[in-house]
């Protein structure tokens, strides 16, 4: 299939082009620069330039290409995530979850495409409490934290933009914390470094859950959304959710580096505001049954503990 990757030079991006080119399909990344186009070509690629939030050049984009599928992997957060300020480090992510979701689904329903797929995110905004883990079934966080208001929307109405476009075929994928060569958890990534120099304490009774996922085992699944026909909203993680005081101190082990430090949750909530406190407390992790039953997909690292020994 001819297939457009928007964000073709992400951390999701670099894994999944390659994938896709390996099984077949005709793939074209679009991207905002000449040196991200050059990489995209060199994976064997062909490449036009846009910046998602341009209305005319994702249009034209779009209409030179001619897909049968785009794929939105779309984001912004280079400069890492302040928790105290959360909605301010996703501004851009932000809009390109809404503005440039609507951009690409408006040409894309021009221009003919048939399937729609997009990043999401399977993590913090989901519900708080209960059961360790949340199956799409549940309803996103109701009453997430002001400082992740503006987020929370904007994952709100980019899932909801594509499961609704009714004439294309629409599929969300909620990915759990990528890690991987490119990534924050990821060699030489800010929070390996974190973790090294035990700049990451473990926050109160750091019983909040999180998913991981390779960003290989990532883009498996989102070559399998491509080429399948289920539209929907599915969770791509691995089968260990962890919580922190689990996986922070054998991320620690694995890279060689002393414990983490242990703050209480007052001393959290001044460093890192009530965002950063939840994600070591209060956070649920992503049931991942739905995704692998639909697309018959498993992922490599089934384990975080793996993966982080030899997927980094």
């Amino acid at each position: 299939m001819k297939v457009l990757v928007a964000g073709a030079t992400g951390g999701m991006g670099r894994s999944l082009v390659p994938q896709l080119l390996a099984a077949g399909h005709d793939v074209t990344g679009m991207t905002r620069s000449e040196s991200g186009a050059a990489g995209v070509r060199a994976f064997g690629a062909d490449a036009v330039l846009a910046d998602g939030l341009d209305a005319a050049a994702v249009r034209a984009a779009v209409e030179s290409v001619r897909p049968e599928v785009v794929v939105h992997q779309m984001t912004a957060l280079k400069g890492g995530i302040d928790f105290k300020h959360f909605d301010e480090s996703f501004a851009t992510t932000n809009r390109l979850r809404t503005e440039g979701t609507d951009h690409l689904l408006a040409v894309a329903r021009a221009a003919g495409v048939r399937r729609f797929v997009v990043q999401s995110y399977a993590g913090w905004n989901l519900q708080h409490g209960g059961s360790a883990t949340k199956t799409e079934a549940v309803p996103l966080d109701p009453d997430p934290v002001p400082a992740q208001r503006q987020t929370m929307a904007g994952i709100k109405h980019l899932e909801s933009a594509v499961t609704d476009a009714g004439d294309i075929e629409g599929v969300a994928l909620r990915y759990g914390s990528f890690y991987g060569p490119t990534g924050d958890i990821g060699k030489g990534g800010s929070m390996v470094e974190l973790i090294q120099k035990r700049r990451l304490p473990l926050i109160g009774n750091g019983t909040g859950v999180w998913s991981f996922i390779h960003y290989d085992d990532a883009a498996a699944a989102t070559v399998k959304a491509v080429e399948s026909d289920v539209t929907g909203v599915f969770q791509i993680a691995d089968d260990d959710p962890a919580q922190v005081a689990v996986w922070l101190p054998e991320f620690a082990k694995i890279l060689g580096a002393k414990p983490p430090r242990h703050i209480p949750t007052w001393l959290g909530r001044l460093a890192v505001g009530d965002a950063g406190v939840a994600a070591f407390t209060e956070i649920r992790g992503a049931d991942n049954t739905l995704a692998k039953r639909t697309f018959d997909w498993q992922p490599r690292y089934s384990s975080w503990r793996e993966g982080f020994r030899d997927g980094l």
